[in-house]
């Protein structure tokens, strides 16, 4: 028997568990809810806000406030400090560094040890469970895991705290048995300096049998790319026969999956897409036709959803049995590791209850509403995809701000895109997306009436590496950062714009 087929054992059980998604949602998540204050009940923030008597729902909703990251700040730095039961019990020795897509400012979101077993790596473990059971014939344990990581570096210098990106702590304390299976070397994986690292993961891998690759689409596109180089093959295939899977994450894959397909040509291949965050592992790509997520919902994690709609913005906050399909959400989350009904920044639509299925939408500060359009994310996802697929053309990287007036009192958005295959007709391609973008978002088509709103868009291609440039030299290169895609503010833009010059 195979190292794969004696693997499935591992993962029957949690196979048949899953099954409790289907119709069991609403008990899942409750007792969840009952589980984490309970637990939290004795540590400062569960005195301080009566954990001890919440016995349901809406005594959880009176007795603790919506949070964001300035309001739990402080608390998270005395943990930083070692001080323990603070926001979870005991010393939590571990944090993610979390650079936002939106703004300069670092986040260090808490992780716990339980987070890390019953979040992260309960997340991971299902991940290849799932796939496991969508793929029969899978021999993803007979080769070795390309898994890309971050860095990592002491806590204010206390013994065993370490803080940085999630892939990295998740690296650093992995099981050592992992190590026989996955590639590149401990040392190599969690090295601080991207382009360094890039070089050494690719000759550590070029001759191994791969099977699986994990990590964010865009650095891992980087690594493949070295990979091809060194081999002077053509595709990915010649170098790895036996590769089968990407599991990604991080960003939308929609933007690189041309690339993919172009440098992946086996029929074999397959895609699986993981919602993984600093703050916690929530969904999972349950079945391959469907690009929908499965809601994680026995793990340490307990959701809330804020809807999203017209000119008011947020609206009312319903636990997860209270959200609808077709609806924008933001996400509210409370975890195993301190984190109390805290807006982690990513807005959600469900396409189904039963199970709970949902799409990312986009974030809650990265969207463009300057007239009134309330574009987002995924409407501009949906709109690249439209114009690519009519004219052949390939998007690496891209955002896009507004252009609140010009000499000519003229107001339009305007788009920096770093193309991997450009169009033939830059201007065809500008009219396609516009088109598309009307055709997914009746708010944005109300504004581009006539022109009288808004002007057709304004494309500016990037130079190549320009995104890679601009990320490097605010010392993000790697690991989880991302390139923010929609702002209202022109702050970033601007910035690249003088760059690509």
């Amino acid at each position: 028997m195979s190292l794969t087929g004696i693997a499935r054992r591992i993962f029957l059980q949690r196979q048949k568990e899953l099954q409790r998604h289907i119709n069991e949602g609403e008990t899942l998540q409750r007792e969840v809810l009952s589980r984490l204050v309970s637990r939290a009940k004795d540590t400062e923030y569960g005195l301080g806000h009566a954990f001890a008597g919440i016995t349901n729902y809406e005594q959880f909703v009176r007795h603790i406030p919506v949070n964001t990251y300035e309001e739990l700040k402080d608390s998270i730095d005395r943990m930083r400090h070692g001080e323990e039961n603070v926001l979870w019990p005991g010393r939590v020795k571990w944090y993610a560094k979390s650079s936002g897509t939106t703004n300069d400012k670092s986040k260090f979101i808490p992780v716990s040890s339980e987070g890390l077993q019953h979040i992260h790596y309960a997340g991971a473990f299902d991940t290849v469970a799932l796939y496991l059971r969508n793929n029969p014939q899978s021999r993803i344990f007979d080769g070795r895991a390309l898994i890309l990581g971050g860095s990592h570096a002491p806590n204010y210098n206390l013994r065993d705290s370490l803080v940085g990106d999630l892939s990295a702590i998740l690296i650093e304390n992995i099981n050592p048995l992992a190590n026989l299976v996955r590639v590149p070397k401990k040392q190599t994986a969690l090295l601080s300096d991207f382009e360094v690292k890039r070089d050494r993961i690719a000759h550590e891998a070029l001759n191994k049998n791969v099977t699986n690759i994990s990590g964010v689409p865009s650095w891992m596109l980087s690594v493949l790319d070295r990979v091809m180089e060194l081999s002077g093959k053509q595709h990915l295939e010649e170098v790895w026969p036996n590769i089968e899977v990407f599991f990604h994450g991080g960003v939308a894959f929609t933007p690189y999956r041309q690339q993919y397909e172009r440098l992946i040509t086996s029929p074999r291949m397959h895609y699986m897409e993981t919602y993984n965050a600093s703050e916690g592992f929530f969904g999972l790509q349950d079945d391959p036709s469907d690009k929908s997520m499965l809601l994680m919902l026995d793990y340490d994690v307990f959701y809330e959803f804020q809807e999203l709609s017209g000119e008011d913005g947020a609206q009312n906050i319903v636990p997860l049995w209270g959200v609808e399909p077709g609806k924008n959400y933001a996400m509210l989350i409370s975890t195993s590791c301190g984190l109390w009904r805290y807006m982690i920044g990513d807005t959600v639509r469900f396409t189904s209850v039963n199970p709970y299925k949902f799409v990312i939408s986009g974030r809650t500060k990265s969207f463009i509403n300057a007239f009134g359009e309330e574009l987002i994310v995924d409407n501009a996802e949906q709109g690249l995809v439209y114009a690519c697929q009519q004219t052949g053309a390939e998007v690496s990287e891209y955002t896009a701000a507004p252009v609140f007036m010009d000499d000519h009192a003229k107001c339009r958005h305007q788009w920096l895109i770093e193309f991997s295959r450009p169009p033939q007709d830059l201007q065809q391609f500008a009219a396609l997306l516009d088109q598309r973008l009307q055709t997914v978002n009746s708010d944005y088509e109300a504004k581009r009436y006539k022109d009288i709103t808004l002007q057709p868009l304004e494309i500016v291609v990037a130079r190549p590496g320009l995104f890679n440039d601009w990320l490097k030299l605010r010392g993000k290169l790697g690991g989880q950062h991302k390139v923010p895609r929609l702002s209202n503010s022109r702050e970033h833009i601007e910035q690249l714009i003088k760059l690509n010059a």
